[in-house]
């Protein structure tokens, strides 16, 4: 391959980074703005994280198109390869982070006839872990890291602290008041989107371990399953 054509790959490796941490940075925006919403209980706000998504498919479809388009015209080979079949997946779970932003936007909406609300903060302890499991698994996409990405898999247990912590006070809220149930299912909806958040900010960075260390790192009890059978 001539040195020119080296140069063009790595020119559209660079592109395909900077696509994905664009993609990344609106997805982060989006679970901020509508977290927000809730918290200030602010339709325009969540009117607005909704709109927003169009710009997120748009990116996918774009990001997906551009992958395939290198993988066939370069027909990459190890590191290269994994770095462009791995930011596939990496833009399905960033687009997904993009609809759950969507669905607390949507709660958000759902809840604005009611009273104003009590404060919720392990919502927001929530919402901060999981913004920050985003942004640090994208760094460590970026950065080739990771030990930073193994950092962003253990935070997740935290936000599923946090999610029991809701589901046990929304549960009490609703027993002691029942004019409450209705509140309570829509702040417990919003909670477990934020969950999965977390859950998707997980795939991210094993994706990232798989990345830079070609190491699977998911479903580990099935991959001792299959080790341990006989052919």
């Amino acid at each position: 391959m001539a040195m020119h054509t080296d140069r063009e790959f790595e020119n559209e490796l660079a592109k395909l980074r900077e696509k994905i941490l664009l993609m990344g940075a609106k997805v982060e925006t989006m679970v901020a703005t509508s977290v927000r919403a809730f918290n200030e209980q602010n339709n325009d706000l969540a009117h607005r994280t909704i709109e927003f998504d169009h710009d997120i498919n748009r990116l996918e479809v774009e990001i997906d198109g551009f992958c395939l388009s290198i993988l066939a015209r370069r027909q990459p080979v190890a590191s290269d390869l994994r770095f462009i079949t791995t930011s596939l997946k990496l833009v399905t779970d960033l687009e997904r982070i993009g609809d759950l932003a969507v669905n607390i936007s949507e709660r958000v909406l759902d809840l604005s006839s009611d009273p104003p609300r009590r404060s919720w903060p392990d919502i927001l302890k929530m919402a901060e872990t999981v913004q920050s499991m985003v942004r640090d698994a994208l760094d460590a996409f970026v950065a080739g890291d990771s030990a930073k990405a193994q950092w962003v898999i253990e935070r997740d247990r935290s936000v599923d602290a946090n999610y029991s912590q809701v589901f046990h006070e929304v549960l009490l809220l609703m027993m002691d008041d029942r004019s409450a149930v209705q509140r309570g299912m829509g702040v417990q909806s919003i909670a477990k989107y934020l969950e999965r958040i977390g859950d998707h900010a997980t795939n991210l960075a094993e994706m990232v371990v798989f990345l830079t260390n070609g190491t699977d790192i998911r479903h580990p009890e099935s991959q001792a399953i299959e080790g341990t059978e006989t052919h």
